[in-house]
């Protein structure tokens, strides 16, 4: 794809990011006029409104385009790595060591940094785990870490079970809802926005490396790509921003599966294009999630990862059809 179609259509998600943006502000189960709306973000003060507006919706919208961005990386790091449109952070046990780790902090009382160090902690120990008891020898496949962290993800299920069991009746309902994927606690945007440009600025230079590990590690190896560094890299890279979608707000599942496998059905595989695209679509299918999360039994709010799960699931069986028939 020439330069100029790969801006035009990094332009197109923009515009549609900035469209769902102010959406997710106006719609709820209160809806917001359009020119209301803009006076308000212009600063004309409505009690209520405003209220509504900025310390209610505004946070949230913000946590639903970092938590999808994060996300939407995450999957394509992933599926470039083992080189399998399954592979997802929630599949290799990443985010079940992350959702392990941050209840344990809760249930111990840990809050803010604390809390933030055990969930990025559970995450880099599943890691680690996954990396040793795939490896045959010095050497592992994209087939044997695959297999390794779907039984490591069904390993942390049964301990996040245990943890559930064991937690005061108090403390229950709310890890329960945060488990399956809440934006309404979230905290600040800024930490997980933040983070979300450096790791994307700071990945987009290995965009050629990536198109030559995607067409095999041999290949990758003689053109000169240290396979097993980058390997490193992007496997830790992806922890660190599963992590942070985890801690933001809990499990969220198949945004990270998703978002890739469709961007490369309609884009191809330069993931020079497919990376930026990647976070742009992540954060617009959830704050599309979180909408319909706010909006689909109103005043009633369901956890968005349902919302997510729903969505997910027929479009992933229409893909896996598509790609049979193919």
């Amino acid at each position: 794809m020439l330069r100029w179609q790969q801006g035009s259509v990094l332009l197109g998600l923009m515009f549609l990011l900035v469209l769902t943006f102010l959406a997710s502000l106006a719609i709820g189960s209160v809806s917001i006029p359009p020119f209301q709306l803009w006076g308000i973000l212009m600063g004309d003060h409505q009690p209520l409104a405003s209220t509504l507006v900025l310390q209610l919706r505004l946070p949230r919208a913000l946590n639903a385009m970092a938590v999808g961005g994060l996300l939407g990386l995450s999957g394509t790091l992933m599926q470039v790595l083992l080189r399998n449109p399954l592979a997802d952070p929630y599949i290799l046990g990443v985010s079940g060591g992350a959702s392990l780790g941050a209840l344990g902090a809760m249930l111990l009382g840990a809050e803010g940094i604390f809390l933030s160090f055990s969930t990025f902690g559970g995450a880099l120990v599943s890691i680690l785990l996954v990396f040793v008891l795939a490896q045959k020898g010095m050497q592992w496949s994209s087939s044997r870490l695959l297999l390794t962290g779907v039984v490591m993800a069904s390993g942390w299920g049964a301990l996040i079970v245990l943890l559930l069991s064991l937690a005061p009746s108090d403390q229950l309902p709310g890890m329960l809802f945060w488990l399956m994927g809440d934006l309404g606690y979230a905290g600040s945007p800024w930490p997980g926005l933040v983070i979300l440009c450096v790791v994307t600025l700071a990945i987009l230079p290995l965009g050629r490396s990536l198109n030559l590990l995607s067409r095999g590690t041999l290949q990758a190896m003689v053109l000169g790509v240290s396979v097993r560094s980058l390997g490193w890299v992007l496997y830790l890279l992806a922890s660190l921003l599963t992590s942070v979608a985890v801690m933001s707000a809990g499990s969220i599942g198949f945004i990270g599966l998703i978002t890739p496998h469709v961007l490369r059905l309609l884009l191809g595989n330069d993931h020079r294009l497919l990376l930026p695209a990647s976070v742009l679509t992540g954060a617009i299918l959830l704050m599309i999630s979180d909408v319909l999360a706010r909006t689909v039994i109103a005043p009633e709010q369901l956890p968005v990862g349902v919302i997510t799960v729903l969505l997910g699931v027929p479009v992933f069986i229409f893909l896996l059809r598509r790609e049979g028939r193919s």
